[in-house]
């Protein structure tokens, strides 16, 4: 269900997305687009390899996310209006159908939930209940990354980073802006702030900076840092730049403190 490491950092980053674990019994009813998982985050794991370097602990999915969504709530309420996806995708991005045979009834919906839903997000909230305990407040990065151009969700290209806050509700004021500077110092990567991505489920869910745990999500366009023509390799030339903006966005999470 979830990998990781530990910390010592008031910080954990989360990755949602980037499993590429597929049980048999689904990935032998699913279409080749299906198989070939093409909406992973790809490489967001590879992307963040310096947590370990900072003190920041990370939690990474292990299963595909049309196994189930994760950013999602187990009620499947839409988060954005328009097209989208759902719990558990019958559709890739692009609308086509993700299976061949036998799509996921409402029985099969319920129990995906208890059975990777449920366990994620108890042991999510539990190392968010250790980081407040031991900091006195939590900080929670999670991490997506997306194709640069998918009409049916969004016009045109995505810029490089997109940060979402809920619209200022997932944590403070302050720390927000503290990484808005950050990204209006650089001038290598476009960046827009709570645009198309605000911040799925896990952000606003978690995020209650009243109650000292603050969250923001980041949407990464693959182009930045990859081949959108070849997903499943790790260009580490190409990705060095981003990873080093990354590096310092993390270090600026990791020294915040609450007023």
């Amino acid at each position: 269900m979830f990998e990781g490491s530990p910390g010592q950092a008031p910080v954990l980053i989360n990755i949602p997305h980037a499993g590429l674990m597929l049980p048999h019994d689904i990935e032998q009813r699913l279409t080749p687009d299906g198989r070939r998982l093409i909406d992973t985050d790809w490489h967001v794991h590879q992307l963040v390899d310096f947590a370990a370097e900072l003190g920041v602990g990370v939690l990474r999915a292990t299963h595909s996310r049309y196994v189930i969504d994760l950013n999602r709530g187990a009620d499947d309420q839409p988060l954005y209006s328009g097209p989208t996806t759902g719990l558990v995708p019958t559709c890739t991005f692009d609308g086509a159908p993700l299976y061949e045979t036998d799509p996921p009834d409402a029985a099969e919906v319920l129990e995906r939930v208890e059975r990777y839903w449920r366990p994620y997000h108890d042991e999510l909230a539990a190392r968010l209940a250790a980081i407040h305990e031991q900091h006195g407040h939590a900080v929670l990065l999670d991490a997506h990354s997306i194709r640069s151009q998918v009409p049916r969700l969004f016009e045109g290209r995505l810029p490089d980073l997109n940060l979402g806050t809920f619209s200022g509700g997932s944590c403070a004021s302050e720390l927000e802006h503290a990484v808005i500077e950050l990204l209006e110092g650089q001038s290598r990567f476009s960046h827009v702030v709570n645009g198309r991505f605000k911040g799925g489920y896990i952000t606003r869910h978690y995020g209650q900076p009243g109650q000292g745990i603050h969250a923001l999500q980041m949407e990464i366009a693959q182009a930045s840092y990859m081949d959108e023509s070849r997903p499943e390799h790790f260009d580490e030339t190409k990705a060095a730049p981003l990873q080093s903006l990354l590096k310092d966005l993390v270090g600026c999470l990791v020294t915040w403190r609450p007023a």
